[in-house]
């Protein structure tokens, strides 16, 4: 296979997990969202498709990338990839959890958690690929920020 094909699939692959998340928050964000009581800096509520989408883009072709490497680093590779379907899968869970269960604590500890796999995943990337690496430096710095907003509407709202 390509690095093209590789990294046609990974971006599907996340965007189609992006888009089962959005299905679980769509129904809260209409109804149980908007009556908690939120931060100042909160976002609107159309940043988070615009960011998530742009996210979920640049880590599927940071793992197309890394895939493509399979031949010449194997055991970094799928340790990296590994990572990767580990935080994904977070990534999916937490929107479950805070949307779904309409739990922002139990978000807030999943969160923790994912933010460290991200690392981890970043950190095997890296050493892959460079690019790859910095393909998840906005998805770190996006969790951070998501990390911060969850804590705030589990303090506001406990």
């Amino acid at each position: 296979m390509s690095k093209l094909y590789k990294i046609l699939v990974m971006v599907v692959t996340c965007l189609a997990i992006g888009y089962l998340s959005s299905n679980v928050t769509q129904s809260s964000v209409d109804t149980w969202y908007p009556t908690l009581v939120k931060p100042i800096f909160t976002p609107p509520n159309w940043a988070f498709p615009v960011a998530w989408t742009t996210l979920y883009v640049f880590m599927g072709v940071a793992a197309g990338i890394v895939w493509s490497r399979i031949e010449y680093e194997n055991d970094d590779v799928r340790k990296g990839l590994t990572y990767f379907a580990i935080q994904l899968a977070l990534n999916a869970l937490w929107s479950y959890l805070f949307f779904g269960l309409k739990n922002p604590l139990l978000a807030l500890i999943e969160i923790v958690v994912l933010w460290l796999m991200i690392y981890e995943t970043y950190v095997l990337f890296k050493r892959v690929s460079k690019i790859a690496g910095y393909l998840f430096i906005p998805y770190l710095v996006w969790v951070t920020y998501a990390l911060a907003l969850n804590a705030s509407i589990w303090w506001l709202n406990k």
